[in-house]
Parts: structure tokens; sequence; C-alpha cells
């Protein structure tokens, strides 16, 4: 079993178990037929990977890492807030007849702001300080931007992400404010430790351990028979993630540059509907 399919186990187990429910609370979000979305749920959910061990991708069922890739990347070396950019349809729900999904994700790291080394957007301050100071403690980017809050189709869930490194050993938090555990955690995972993955080749450094910080896990309501199924599914070990090793410039990563070597897992068998 791997280490994501047992933290994925006992996330949901709790949250089915243990979880808070709001079926009798008005909720924002909506199925397509327009009925509430309602959720079981846990606040302040944390967990730890250790990407020198295993690469985070779950097996009781698969998880799409060539898409997952492709959006970090989209994000966070496109900086795009176009649909257009982007190879999957998971966005298409909050984009506008143009593609746009408004002043979120990659638009906020896009923004310059002027430091005394200079002008740089967030993701390349952090690249600048990976290089050139990695024992600062101030190394961290922040999307969930106040200010163009009412020009984001959707605010950010995964909004905040802080670098730090120890000798030669890059690790980080990602900060979450909500997250649908069956749609989305995983996925979330694997992003953000490729990103770390890369973030850590680019800078001569070692990806080290991913905090996941979660405020509230949640499951919806048609999500539970779907979950209490998965749970029963067979598990296996974790795959091997391998990175071209001479993409050197952060900007240079393509999807076709990882590749997951033996990686077993049990298809879903269902779309899932997601709530908007």
């Amino acid at each position: 079993m791997s280490l994501a399919d047992k933290i994925f186990i006992e996330n949901m187990t709790d949250i089915l178990s243990n979880g808070y429910r709001d079926d009798e609370l008005e909720v924002r979000p909506k199925w397509e037929d327009g009925t509430p979305a309602h959720t079981i749920k846990k606040f302040g959910v944390v967990n730890r990977y250790d990407l020198r061990k295993e690469f985070p991708i779950l097996t009781l069922r698969k998880t799409n890492f060539r898409a997952a890739v492709d959006e970090i990347l989209w994000i966070w070396q496109k900086k795009s807030n176009n649909i257009h950019d982007l190879n999957s349809h998971i966005w298409d729900s909050w984009a506008d007849e143009s593609g746009s999904i408004g002043k979120a994700y990659g638009y906020q790291l896009a923004q310059k702001h002027v430091y005394k080394e200079g002008e740089f957007d967030q993701v390349d301050r952090v690249l600048f300080d990976l290089k050139n100071n990695p024992q600062s403690r101030r190394i961290l980017t922040n999307i969930y931007n106040f200010a163009d809050l009412h020009e984001m189709n959707l605010y950010p869930c995964a909004y905040s992400m802080t670098f730090n490194v120890s000798g030669k050993i890059l690790n980080g938090i990602l900060n979450q404010r909500s997250n649908d555990m069956l749609v989305a955690n995983n996925w979330n995972v694997v992003q953000y430790a490729v990103l770390l993955k890369m973030f850590a080749q680019v800078s001569g450094l070692e990806a080290g351990e991913l905090i996941h910080v979660i405020s509230d896990a949640h499951i919806y309501d048609r999500h539970i028979p779907v979950v209490e199924k998965v749970l029963q599914n067979p598990v296996y070990e974790a795959p091997k993630l391998i990175m071209n090793p001479d993409v050197k410039d952060f900007y240079k990563f393509t999807v076709d540059d990882f590749e997951l070597v033996d990686y077993n897992y049990t298809l879903l068998g269902q779309k899932l509907p997601v709530a908007i």
C-alpha cells in the first residue's frame, strides 16, 4: 500500500465516521440539476508526504497524472487564467465566453512587484530566492488577493505555497481553504509534489516533505456511495516518478518530461458529478 493510499483511507474514514454534516444549512454549491450540494466535513486536516520515499499518487483509484501536471504548468509556468491554454476541460464551468476564469490562479502569480533585488512576479521571486537566498524564511506565494476576489470566477482553493530549505532539502507547505476530497484531494497532492520536485531540480536541491494543510476537507453527499466503494478497492505499491534530469530551467518543463513507472491502479468506472 502506498502512503498516499493510507492517508486517503484514514482521511475518508474519519470524515465519514466523525464529520460534520451541513444538511440543514443553506449552501452555495449546487449540482447540475440545481439541487443544493451538501457535504460532510472535517476541519483542519494536515497530511505529510515525504517525496524522498515515494511519489504520493493514489492506487485505490486512478489519478490522471498527465492532466494534473498540465494544469499545474498552466497555473505556475504559463501563469494563465484562460482555459484555451489548458489541455483539459476541468475549468470549463468557471470560464466566460472568452475562456477567462477572471483574475484568479495564474493571473495572480504573474503580477509583478518591486523588491530591492529587482522586479519579480511571485514564481520568479521563489526561483530567485531558492538559488540566491535559500536560508530565507520568506519564500512563499499567495494568490488569495482580496482586492481581486470580486473579479475571480472561483476563489482560489489551494491558495498558498510556502517553501523552506534545510541544507540541500526543499520542503513545502500547501495551504488549501477547501478540498473536495474525492475529486481533488490526490489531484492537488500530485500537482504540488511535482511542483516541489521541479523547483528542487532547477535550484540544485532535493525535494523533501510536502505538507498539505486543508481547512475544510469535505465529501459531497452524492459522492458518499462512490467513496465507500473506492475504499474497498485493492491497493498497490506507489509507482516511481521519473523526471527528465536535463531540464534546468523551470520554464522548459513539459508534461512529456515526467513518467510514472509501474503505476497500478483501479479505474473509477464512472463520471463524478462536480458541484458548482
